[in-house]
């Protein structure tokens, strides 16, 4: 976890943080995923289900030090067959088998069809007092970085834009409101919900939890 001194650091130099084509902190700052990884690294507890992992399974394996899983639906960079489910509503894990499921960056890219189902069945793969964390950047900045990540990777020959890299669903999103994350979250049995932002980022993004108490 950063110290104060690099926290400082973060938040000041956020601005600058936010339009740099890298996806790992380097030159004393950062980067923006890692941060992320950070904050709600600070949420979880017992064994992690990492709901659309990414490449290398990064969160399950470098923040939540290998106890749990991350799954997703596309065969990004370091995964397994062990870590993709082609019907996330359907997982393939038992009743209450985890202590905290996250949805990281991913919970916009679920087709709208398909949100209450997910969420539900986070619900069934957590155990009584579990949690669900879902992040989600203000809609404004994610269009903004989105499109900047796909940019970058035109003119640069980058490979950030991890959307672009899977294709983008008709039915997904490039962010969700907050109230539709609640509304789909209180669907799926979660109670408590509650907001917390990223404080390094200026509040430009920040993560959503919610407890599953029955």
């Amino acid at each position: 976890m950063r110290g104060r001194s690099q926290q400082f650091k973060d938040f000041i130099t956020f601005p600058l943080r936010a339009v740099l084509p890298v996806q790992e902190s380097r030159w004393g700052l950062t980067s923006r995923p890692d941060e992320r990884f950070e904050y709600v690294a600070r949420e979880i507890s017992g064994r992690v289900l990492d709901i659309g992992c990414g490449r290398h399974n990064s969160f399950i394996n470098r923040y939540a030090l290998g106890n749990g899983v991350g799954v997703d639906v596309f065969r990004y960079d370091g995964l397994a067959d062990a870590n993709i489910v082609e019907d996330m509503a359907h997982l393939p894990f038992p009743d209450a088998s985890f202590d905290t499921v996250t949805f990281i960056a991913c919970f916009n890219h679920i087709p709208k069809s398909e949100r209450d189902a997910e969420v539900r069945e986070a619900f069934r793969v957590l155990r009584r007092g579990g949690k669900i964390v879902v992040t989600m950047g203000n809609p404004l900045a994610e269009l903004a970085i989105h499109r900047l990540v796909h940019l970058y990777d035109r003119l640069l020959g980058t490979k950030l834009d991890m959307d672009t890299e899977r294709g983008m669903h008709e039915d997904e999103d490039y962010f969700v409101r907050d109230r539709v994350i609640v509304e789909h979250l209180a669907a799926g049995g979660f109670r408590d919900i509650r907001k917390h932002y990223f404080i390094t980022q200026w509040g430009l993004n920040h993560l959503l939890t919610a407890q599953r108490h029955a």
